[in-house]
């Protein structure tokens, strides 16, 4: 089975991509190659599908976007490396919770390669390095095959995350590469990125 086909878009509106990514999905059958998109988004605060608005704690002039993802609210904005999936699980004979295990490995691996010693959660989905949270996880499946996936904080303000309870979690703190690296290259992180996830994916099938 071939490797999934990936794209760099660079900087794009968020409902442009979300549009694309539906659109791929519909009209994709069993034979279409898996694509992964690496993007990075304007700024713009994002709510899952079960998303409560009371996570929102104060109203800014970033805007507010409904997703049909899972989990809560969450920020995008520039300097933080997103990797969407677009992979047919019934395919691979993968479950939704052994791609979201292949998003967090792929996250943790890439940061070992920066020293930085990186965790994922059962509860709470999603990389931490020492509670603080550093990348954000979101899925949504529609006829078995993936939709979103992960934002990395690389180098990025950080501070509108301080207007919601990021992902639902009161208090929650956010991090982010450059606050333990000096030097940071975006093209290596995204290979290092795709380079991992696809290594777990079972493409001998």
């Amino acid at each position: 089975m071939e490797q999934p086909i990936i794209k760099n878009l660079g900087l794009q509106p968020y409902l442009a991509i979300y549009e694309l990514m539906h659109q791929f999905t519909q009209t994709r059958n069993i034979d279409t190659p898996d694509e992964i998109w690496f993007v990075q988004h304007p700024a713009v605060f994002t709510q899952g599908k079960v998303g409560k608005p009371e996570h929102l704690l104060h109203h800014t002039s970033i805007p507010v976007i409904q997703t049909d993802r899972g989990g809560q609210i969450t920020y995008h904005a520039p300097g933080q490396q997103i990797m969407y999936i677009l992979i047919d699980l019934r395919r691979l004979k993968l479950t939704a919770r052994n791609i979201v295990s292949c998003l967090e490995n792929s996250v943790v691996k890439t940061l070992a390669n920066y020293n930085i010693i990186a965790n994922a959660k059962i509860d709470a989905p999603g990389v931490y390095v020492d509670d603080k949270k550093i990348c954000s996880l979101g899925l949504h499946i529609n006829k078995g095959c993936t939709l979103h996936g992960l934002a990395l904080n690389v180098d990025m303000d950080l501070s509108p995350f301080n207007t919601i309870n990021p992902c639902g979690y009161h208090g929650l703190q956010m991090t982010q590469i450059k606050d333990y690296v000096m030097e940071i290259n975006d093209d290596d992180i995204r290979k290092l990125l795709a380079q991992y996830f696809i290594e777990q994916l079972p493409l001998n099938l």
